[in-house]
């Protein structure tokens, strides 16, 4: 079953509910991060069926994300409770979610392991026939940097899909493993990258033919390889670390050896796209640990002195963009064009279009946050938070724009309104209270939502000329030794990028990806010949 270029990722093919709530997920995607970046793309086979697997670390987020940019049609699997839940239990039903039962969460265990087996034979029946599917086989959202424990899962649902497809003659299903990235996971208006990895290869399934009890051990021995596999090569796509301070730590080192290589090329330094950083960041984490096996001493030294600069500059209020961006002379006229920037943003915030955000999303957006603030009160895991914001969102906001919309539908159209007196007094205002009421209603609702973005863009420029002028106002800070903070810092800047100049790391023409069940750092090696990584 080839997949023409028109197929399957085909929006057209795809059912009516399907599409609109991948729409509905996009939107609030867009809305949730500033900027989410889908890489390799290109990698998906043209023919069989799609297993992605990938991690939880956000709770709904993921699914929604994964949903939103990945082409066809996923078939995605989640626990029944969330059904449960009203309105998110439809949108699930229409985004074609198969809900898994625990067997702490129902009142019928033998009943569930029924249904669960039902459910399962169908998600490999669909994926033998060319169907996608997604699966999180850590089993859970978790908010920790390492991959917690992978269940067998998606191993057995892959066994039986395999062997349907060999005995029916269709292309065999390919397992894609998915980086997924954020810049932090449960904060709004962050940064998102979602990899497509290579199809794994994987061992044949076992043979048919054998007596029960050898067959089911056959079987269990390939599930537990592939789950081991499975683990594995999640752990290398999402780049999991011991702590959230080595991730930091290999995070800020990225940022060097990017500035490092910017001027290097004589090029103006600029920030890098969130997953231009994902990539660099998976650079730095194999060759690190390549020469941590290999250059133990030096390699401890130089991380101990990425440290000690990262702690004194955090000490300081300092970012390591700061000293890299600092200017060798602080002209007047750059100051001033820096604040026009921002005052040119903080103009358009009171323009029509904050004024119609605040009022189409404030209360919403407030009582989002007091949702948010009750759970944390009652200390809810925080992986969980980003979930219930997210959902809170998809009730709260539509409710208030259905509000709004009809508040302001009445005050312009019916003869109760003060608006509509005034209105009626004035001849060049008289047309207004003509106009049709459902024609009202509905270019205020969607006014609402589209006033939100365009206020975030606007915002996003406020941001960003504040942060300069605080940038400005550290820089002319003289209790900073600049001169020893650029120094230290080009001194690290330049040891990193020489430690990857004799290594070939991911994205160099001739990097090998790992096999299944191995590390990045598995197939670092030491250049042969001189050239640049």
């Amino acid at each position: 079953m080839k997949r023409g270029e028109g197929s399957n990722a085909d929006a057209d093919q795809l059912p009516f509910s399907y599409r609109c709530v991948r729409r509905f997920y996009r939107f609030l995607t867009n809305v949730w991060f500033r900027e989410v970046n889908v890489v390799d793309d290109d990698h998906l086979p043209p023919e069989g069926g799609r297993l992605y697997i990938t991690w939880h670390p956000s709770g709904l987020i993921d699914p929604m994300l994964m949903t939103a940019v990945l082409p066809g049609q996923l078939t995605t699997v989640a626990k029944h409770t969330l059904f449960r839940v009203p309105l998110l239990g439809r949108l699930l039903k229409f985004s074609g979610v198969v809900p898994v039962e625990r067997a702490n969460d129902t009142s019928d265990p033998d009943g569930a392991r029924q249904r669960n087996a039902e459910r399962l034979a169908g998600l490999a029946s669909g994926l033998a026939r060319g169907k996608d599917v997604l699966i999180f086989p850590e089993g859970s959202t978790h908010s920790g940097s390492e991959v917690r424990r992978v269940r067998s899962g998606a191993a057995r649902i892959l066994l039986a899909a395999l062997r349907e497809a060999d005995a029916t003659g269709l292309p065999r299903p390919n397992v894609i493993p998915v980086g997924l990235h954020y810049s932090e996971t449960q904060r709004f208006r962050e940064r998102a990258a979602v990899v497509i990895e290579r199809t794994m290869p994987l061992p044949d399934p076992p043979s048919l033919g054998h007596e029960t009890e050898a067959q089911d051990r056959l079987d269990r021995a390939w599930v537990d390889e592939v789950t081991e596999l499975f683990a594995a090569e999640l752990h290398r796509v999402n780049h999991a670390k011991s702590s959230w301070a080595e991730r930091t730590l290999i995070w800020r080192g990225r940022s060097l050896v990017y500035a490092e290589k910017q001027r290097m090329a004589g090029d103006k330094l600029t920030k890098p796209s969130f997953s231009a950083s994902v990539l660099a960041a998976r650079r730095l984490r194999a060759g690190w640990e390549f020469m941590a096996e290999h250059r133990s001493d030096e390699t401890h030294q130089l991380a101990e002195r990425c440290r000690n600069h990262f702690e004194e500059l955090e000490n300081r209020g300092i970012t390591p963009y700061d000293v890299d961006s600092r200017p060798e002379r602080l002209s007047p006229l750059a100051y001033v064009k820096i604040f026009l920037q921002w005052l040119w943003a903080f103009s358009w915030m009171f323009g029509l279009v904050t004024w119609s955000a605040v009022a189409g999303n404030a209360i919403p957006y407030k009582a989002n946050g007091w949702f948010s603030n009750a759970m944390k009160r009652r200390e809810i895991d925080s992986s969980a938070i980003g979930s219930m914001k997210v959902l809170s969102a998809i009730v709260f906001f539509p409710i208030w724009w259905v509000l709004a919309s009809l508040f302001i539908t009445w005050s312009l159209l019916s003869s109760a309104s003060p608006l509509n007196a005034l209105l009626l007094s004035h001849w060049l205002l008289l047309s207004v209270t003509k106009l049709p009421a459902v024609g009202v209603f509905l270019v205020f609702m969607a006014w609402w939502p589209t006033s939100a973005r365009l206020h975030l863009k606007l915002y996003a420029r406020l941001v960003v000329g504040a942060q300069n002028l605080r940038r400005w106002s550290r820089w002319k800070d003289e209790s900073n030794d600049w001169a020893a903070l650029v120094k230290e810092q080009r001194h690290l800047s330049a040891e990193l990028v020489s430690l990857g100049t004799e290594l070939v790391l991911p994205g160099d023409p001739d990097w090998e990806d790992p096999p299944p069940g191995q590390d990045d750092v598995d197939s670092v090696r030491f250049r042969t010949v001189n050239s640049t990584a």
